[in-house]
């Protein structure tokens, strides 16, 4: 291509652009899918998707009736993370608890606790959980050993063990869920927005005949496809700006790593999603369908295969090699790297790559399949 075919072609992308970033400007459903519905998704699922859990009820059968056992039920009870909401004479009644959603759990301090710690020997206590809800079973038993175990070093009453193991929780020390869960949200969000963003843009135009009075100008298809594009990567960024500040500001997501390399990641991500959006609107050519096939490529996948809630190791060897293709899956971890790690290029390069050739690909796609015809 010579330098003045070159200039023209330039003109014409820029035209475009302009064009496309002209009727974003006049469209309120663009701008708010745009602007206002990642705030609004971020918040209903930041406060909605946690993992944390706070004053769990259990029931405490207090058999032994001694100081001691008195002031482990205390423990139970002035803690922040569970609450006595029963004190029953009988296992059954606790039962009862149990059957009835009053109580996730039931402590029982046997007859003669008191009298073992007295003798130097290991007091113990039973616990019985509510297996229904597996998570919140696992995190109430470790609660409840945790308590359960400051509550006999307090006393003095347990014996000094030989061994003590010191651990350190690097990133996330006070284990919340929110620091986990807000980088997926993010790109769950993202992916969704943009995909429905560009889903809409050609499909737009075919319904309302206006692709027709494109065709007879001599604007070429990468011109179109790239003309398209790049507005809504700039209302994109504004998004991902947006996003990143909401988690920061509400859900206190911290910013360690290399800002360079958040926004590397973050662009290509835009641009993947973006031009997966344009790829369905070019097949489809109706919005309906455009919506309907955007929203169920670009939510599923994130939820499920990305790494978001469910970890890809745990997955079969099928879905973890679908799952290196989605871009979601090197998105958040780039952005649970930045964000939580500080890590900067050298740790995240083969995701950036990954990013890149899927972005690459998107927009390879949907130029070779815009076809300059009406069928």
């Amino acid at each position: 291509m010579t330098s003045g075919a070159l200039v023209r072609s330039l003109r014409r992308t820029l035209a475009m652009t302009a064009k496309e970033a002209d009727h974003i400007r006049r469209d309120p459903l663009t701008l708010f899918l745009a602007l206002v519905l990642p705030v609004g998704l971020l918040l209903l699922f930041g406060y909605g998707v946690t993992f944390d859990l706070e004053r769990l009820p259990i029931a405490v059968i207090d058999q032994d009736r001694t100081p001691e056992s008195r002031s482990v039920t205390e423990s139970f009870a002035h803690s922040r993370e569970l609450w006595v909401s029963a004190r029953p004479e009988a296992m059954a009644d606790a039962e009862r608890e149990v059957r009835r959603g009053r109580a996730v759990a039931v402590v029982l301090i046997p007859r003669g606790f008191a009298r073992a710690l007295g003798r130097g020997e290991a007091g113990e206590l039973q616990l019985v959980v509510d297996g229904v809800d597996a998570a919140t079973a696992v995190q109430t038993i470790n609660k409840a050993d945790a308590i359960a175990s400051l509550a006999l070093r307090a006393g003095e009453a347990a014996i000094a063990p030989r061994l003590v193991a010191q651990t350190w929780t690097l990133y996330n020390p006070a284990g919340r869920s929110a620091l986990f869960i807000v980088p997926g949200l993010m790109a769950y969000v993202l992916a969704m927005v943009c995909v429905l963003l560009t889903a809409l843009t050609v499909a737009r135009e075919w319904e309302r005949g206006s692709m027709e009075q494109l065709f007879t100008t001599p604007v070429r298809r990468d011109e179109i496809v790239v003309g398209k594009l790049v507005p809504y990567v700039g209302v994109g960024a504004i998004g991902v700006l947006l996003v990143l500040a909401l988690g920061a500001w509400v859900f206190d997501v911290p910013i360690r790593g290399s800002l360079p390399a958040l926004a590397v990641a973050s662009l290509l991500f835009l641009c993947g999603m973006l031009g997966q959006g344009l790829l369905v609107s070019v097949l489809t050519k109706n919005q309906m369908v455009a919506t309907q096939v955007g929203l169920l490529t670009s939510m599923l996948p994130v939820v499920l295969l990305s790494g978001f809630i469910f970890p890809i190791a745990n997955m079969p060897r099928v879905l973890q090699a679908i799952a290196v293709v989605m871009p979601a899956t090197h998105y958040i971890a780039a952005l649970r790297g930045v964000l939580l790690r500080g890590a900067g290029f050298a740790a995240h390069w083969p995701n950036l790559l990954a990013l890149a050739a899927f972005a690459a690909a998107m927009v390879a796609l949907s130029t070779a399949k815009f076809r300059r015809r009406i069928d």
